[in-house]
């Protein structure tokens, strides 16, 4: 087998994540020169790309697959959570490719979903059951923002298809959450999903129920939130329950929409809160919905456990188009 390189990318709203991506003469993805970069510390994208040229310190590949946080279609992409905008067709003769794809971000999630093996997809809850060989997966995952895909298998061979399920209205399911999203749309006029289940929502969660129940609370970005969970700031970590709860419900009803056999977690917040999560209410809203309640206790919940998830489903998608 002759050895095809490109570089893949996994573009987000925090971090621009990229690497040089071949298939070894096993047919195995192979990720090399991996670098992360700060997305507020680079004005563009061309300017992340030429730092990481200069990291790289080798002549780069004339192929690129890179994973944006973003709807892709027509001639412009702008970053849904990052200041980062282009026209991917001029991007491309400025920075001298043959090739330049983009896709979503999660459709990249997706593509990463399709070529990991089972072992590297550990249960979270539900029967212990493979990915199905014909039929639908829900891939999700919360960090900077919320990201969904839809995979769609025929005879083991998957169909991934990008999707902006993020951005659906948040469904309030208690009187607490009532009067939590009442907070929102006062802040945002629309709550949507990622308003709560996303990192910044995290936060967007502890202030509201701040308000809601009257007390006082320190302002934290979305990092600090994490210390102060850490720490046992009984605000946060009622937020951070209650975030829990809302991942599940949202889960379930996505699973639901699309059909799905099996859902499959990833995003950058779940590999840190996973012990929390598998403890937390969220399998249980995962699966109260009603007269499908026992439907939904027979879907399998795994999660990613690669830590390049979205670069390795960028080099997936870009090396099948590369060899193609």
């Amino acid at each position: 087998m002759s050895v095809q390189e490109i570089v893949a990318g996994d573009i987000g709203g925090t971090n621009a994540r990229f690497a040089l991506a071949r298939r070894d003469a096993n047919g195995e993805i192979r990720l090399s020169h991996m670098v992360k970069l700060k997305v507020a510390s680079h004005a563009s994208f061309e300017s992340a790309w030429a730092k990481f040229a200069v990291e790289a310190g080798r002549p780069l590949p004339s192929s690129a697959c890179i994973a944006v946080a973003a709807p892709v279609r027509g001639d412009r992409i702008d970053l849904t959570n990052n200041p980062w905008s282009f026209n991917p067709p001029e991007l491309q003769q400025r920075l001298g490719l043959d090739k330049l794809l983009f896709i979503n971000d999660f459709a990249a999630v997706g593509h990463a979903v399709a070529v990991l093996p089972l072992a590297q997809m550990p249960l979270v809850a539900g029967p212990d059951l493979p990915l199905p060989e014909n039929g639908t997966v829900s891939a999700l995952g919360p960090g900077t923002g919320l990201g969904v895909a839809l995979l769609h298998f025929v005879d083991g061979a998957a169909m991934i298809l990008p999707t902006e399920g993020g951005h659906i209205d948040f469904p309030a399911l208690d009187p607490l959450e009532d009067r939590i999203l009442g907070e929102l749309r006062a802040r945002f006029r629309r709550a949507s999903i990622e308003r709560i289940v996303s990192g910044p929502g995290l936060v967007n969660l502890y202030e509201a129920l701040a308000r809601v129940e009257g007390k006082h609370y320190r302002p934290v970005d979305d990092v600090q939130i994490w210390q102060e969970i850490t720490e046992g700031n009984v605000l946060a970590r009622t937020a951070f329950d209650r975030w829990c709860m809302s991942f599940g419900s949202v889960a379930g009803d996505l699973a639901l929409a699309h059909g799905a056999a099996s859902v499959v977690l990833g995003g950058g917040i779940v590999p840190r809160i996973v012990a929390e999560l598998m403890q937390s209410g969220f399998h249980a809203r995962f699966t109260a919905k009603g007269r499908f309640a026992t439907h939904m206790a027979g879907i399998p919940i795994r999660r990613i456990d690669h830590p390049e998830p979205g670069l390795l489903g960028a080099a997936a998608a870009g090396l099948r188009v590369a060899t193609a």
